[in-house]
């Protein structure tokens, strides 16, 4: 490849101690090498900062926070930090392939492609097992139906065309806490094309400190903002896909009260559920024990 431009990788740290090394480890071994890492440390009281001072890559650039701030606000912070033509994202406790970079670049030939995502292997890290996330073929090209219908974008995959990233008023929506991502992909699925590597190009792994697994109260807070201000915008109310946000919602409450209510309070709820995989799944919370269900953070969601 002659043509090798900079991609920017953010990384935001708040006491990410423990996984840390890996996800560092994993962007030295990339074998496209003409990026730089941009280390965001959200006031970290571990011992993050340290581990990565370690590694002696002046392609690693470490910025410390003035002050505290949410997720997504610490990710707008590090995106402004960035040089590069394109920008990637890796968060502490995921790691990626060699080939990732390398693989993705090479699928931004066509100018209108202002993002290119991935498969991805999901880590359990209490199992030690992983599983793909999907099996199917991932959609390319315009892609706002497809992202309402069936989110499958992880955060981790992404690279995204720095002009189009500028385009929009922000990268990310700092209201948000839990569904950042999924706001950002609708707004850039607006303007581009999206691109993907069919084959699983990071991990993600689910533990007990992931937020979007801990906080299911606040994801449907924040569908419902974002639902009430896109069904009153005429590009999205137009798309029918658009109706799988209260879907989604009322999924993860019912789901919500299996786990606090029980089958009692919750059956009718279930019923009234339209017919699809995910009432598949509601019935089945119905059935199993409280302390099963608990333990299964991946399928639940």
């Amino acid at each position: 490849m002659s043509y090798k431009p900079l991609i920017s990788i953010i990384m935001n740290c708040y006491n990410g101690e423990k996984y840390l090394s890996q996800a560092l480890k994993s962007v030295l071994n990339q074998t496209y090498n003409n990026w730089e890492l941009i280390f965001w440390d959200n006031q970290s009281t571990d011992k993050s900062a340290k581990i990565f001072k370690e590694y002696q890559d002046m392609r690693f650039k470490y910025y410390y926070a003035s002050s505290h701030t949410f997720l997504y606000e610490a990710r707008n912070e590090a995106v402004q930090k960035t040089k590069g033509e394109f920008i990637a994202i890796l968060d502490v406790d995921d790691w990626w392939i060699p080939e990732k970079l390398e693989m993705q670049l090479s699928l931004f030939k066509d100018d209108e492609v202002g993002l290119v995502y991935g498969n991805v292997w999901v880590y359990e890290e209490k199992e030690k097992k992983k599983k793909i996330f999907s099996k199917k073929k991932l959609p390319t090209g315009k892609m706002l139906g497809n992202i309402f219908s069936n989110y499958m974008i992880a955060l981790g995959t992404i690279v995204i065309r720095r002009k189009y990233l500028e385009s929009l008023k922000y990268a990310f929506d700092k209201r948000f806490h839990i569904i950042g991502d999924f706001d950002l992909n609708i707004r850039m699925a607006e303007i581009c094309k999206f691109d993907c590597v069919q084959k699983p190009i990071s991990y993600f792994r689910v533990h007990d400190k992931n937020e979007s697994y801990l906080n299911k109260d606040k994801e449907i807070h924040e569908l419902k903002i974002l639902y009430s201000e896109m069904k009153n915008n005429p590009v999205f109310s137009a798309i029918d896909t658009l109706k799988q946000i209260p879907l989604r919602i009322s999924y993860l409450e019912i789901m919500q009260a299996i786990l606090k209510d029980g089958f009692r309070k919750s059956f009718l709820q279930v019923t009234k559920y339209p017919f699809c995989f995910n009432k598949i799944k509601l019935i089945t919370a119905l059935l199993l024990p409280k302390f099963v269900l608990k333990n299964l953070k991946y399928w639940v969601v």
